[in-house]
């Protein structure tokens, strides 16, 4: 079976990853981090985003397309398979032990009650 279609990057992100070598060369110093508050920060400051709001928009369209051919052809809207292993290790969990230390303390403690 196709694997799930990925969701789509938001505008911020494909200008981020558009900006992000601009940024690293006037800031050479800047750490991953800092490069990411750079790029909010220029986003903020910026009056036409229409341009990346465009391209979001068409990939989402693309996105729901994909997916309800990915839902046509026998795949599960929840499905993921990080959800899947998430929920049988869920069911499989032992219940926690008590450490052979703590139990031997509280032996100690009756004895002395004695």
């Amino acid at each position: 079976m196709a694997e799930k279609p990925k969701r789509p990057l938001s505008a911020y992100m494909l200008w981020l990853n558009s900006a992000r070598e601009s940024i690293k060369k006037e800031n050479p110093e800047f750490k991953v981090t800092e490069v990411a508050k750079k790029g909010g920060e220029l986003w903020r400051g910026m009056k036409d985003k229409s341009e990346w709001e465009a391209k979001a928009v068409k990939m989402k369209e693309e996105y729901e397309k994909a997916m309800k051919e990915f839902e046509r052809n026998g795949g599960d809207k929840s499905s993921g398979t990080v959800s899947k292993k998430r929920g049988k290790a869920a069911e499989k969990k032992k219940p926690a032990k008590k450490s052979k230390k703590k139990d031997s303390e509280d032996d100690e403690d009756e004895d002395e009650s004695d």
